[in-house]
């Protein structure tokens, strides 16, 4: 039993980066060298500004090349600060340029989640690799057009799942697949925080706003990641503490899901609440992680004594060298497209259930 906990300690979810590359070129423009990936960011705001394009200086196959804004102030700043050449800077209006611009390998969409679908299929268009924030879109069918735009210009599509590159997050995953304590009986999952915010796009039902497509995406991964299943029913309830800011979008909401397993899943997530934990109850044993989807570290351990804390100097520089390494040796990225499309059918389901005030089926 010792030997067999070292051996899942030592092999819990992470994904070793391998340190020979062997190009693959089959898809998009990369030249056929070993070399970092040029990166252009769409949206500066807060994430791009403050967690982006610093992991990008940490990053070891992808550096920030480009950047694409609808502010013009901000563009001085940026160029100072990353020494970038004003070829590989677009406004929203000649984004389609970046075509021609061979320093750019990579397209990130950094938007309002309204306006994902479109740039990731101007990008597809131009023939570049994407990179595309959480939540993937608002609606299944947006999702769908922004895989099949990547599919058919022959680019790959990834989806800012940071989390799924997170070596402690592997460990649920690789316990949900493997089944050491048995199957999944029961999982508890919260992903929530205090927004203060009153004018911001998450609180803008016509910008993709609305607690569900954004912290609500960590509850159901949290239970689809630690069961390694798909939900195939879902019964919820949507509500607000502060109808005066959510009254065009939900603030809370909790649902439960159903798998094919049996296994069954309570989850939670808020823009008025602080909450961040996990909770995997198997037939023989339990896993709690708490956080589990923090930017800074998260952790847990299993009813065996197992302590899930390994080590990540930076969630999204990781996920991105992951990601380049990916496009740069032709093999299957961890979060592609359809990972994306598959927390969003869940969404819809929640906001159907919600409405209709009964279980629906995914």
């Amino acid at each position: 039993m010792e030997k067999q906990r070292r051996n899942f300690i030592k092999q819990a979810g992470i994904i070793a980066a391998s340190t020979t590359i062997l190009p693959n070129f089959a898809f998009g423009g990369i030249k056929p060298q070993q070399k970092k990936l040029g990166i252009a960011l769409v949206g500066l705001g807060y994430y791009s500004q403050d967690l982006l394009a610093p992991a990008l200086q940490l990053t070891e196959h992808c550096e920030l090349k480009g950047i694409v804004t609808g502010s013009p102030e901000k563009i001085p700043v940026w160029k100072e600060k990353y020494g970038l050449n004003d070829k590989n800077i677009y406004t929203y209006d000649d984004f389609d340029k970046i075509a021609n611009n061979k320093e750019i390998d990579v397209v990130y969409v950094v938007l309002p989640p309204s306006m994902h679908a479109e740039y990731t299929i101007r990008a597809a268009k131009a023939g570049k690799h994407v990179w595309c924030e959480k939540p993937m879109a608002p609606s299944v069918a947006e999702c769908e057009a922004m895989i099949k735009a990547c599919k058919e210009n022959k680019v790959k599509l990834s989806i800012g799942y940071r989390c799924q590159h997170d070596p402690n997050i592997q460990a649920y995953m690789k316990a949900g697949k493997e089944q050491p304590f048995g199957k999944v009986r029961m999982v508890t999952s919260a992903a929530g925080y205090f927004d203060g915010r009153t004018t911001h796009w998450k609180q803008k039902k016509a910008m993709g706003g609305g607690v569900m497509g954004d912290m609500g995406v960590y509850a159901i991964q949290g239970a689809r990641l630690a069961t390694g299943e798909e939900p195939i029913s879902v019964l919820a309830n949507t509500f607000t503490t502060r109808p005066e800011v959510y009254h065009e979008v939900e603030e809370s909401a909790m649902f439960l899901l159903e798998f094919p397993s049996g296994a069954r899943a309570s989850c939670h997530t808020s823009y008025g609440i602080n909450m961040n934990h996990l909770k995997v109850t198997y037939e023989k044993g339990w896993l709690q992680m708490e956080p589990h989807s923090s930017y800074n570290g998260n952790k847990g351990s299993m009813s065996d004594g197992t302590i899930i804390n390994y080590p990540i100097e930076n969630q999204q520089a990781k996920q991105m060298d992951d990601d380049a390494l990916a496009l740069i040796n032709g093999t299957d990225l961890i979060v592609p497209g359809e990972e994306g499309l598959r927390d969003i059918k869940v969404v819809e389901a929640v906001y159907k259930s919600a409405a209709q005030n009964c279980q629906v089926k995914i």
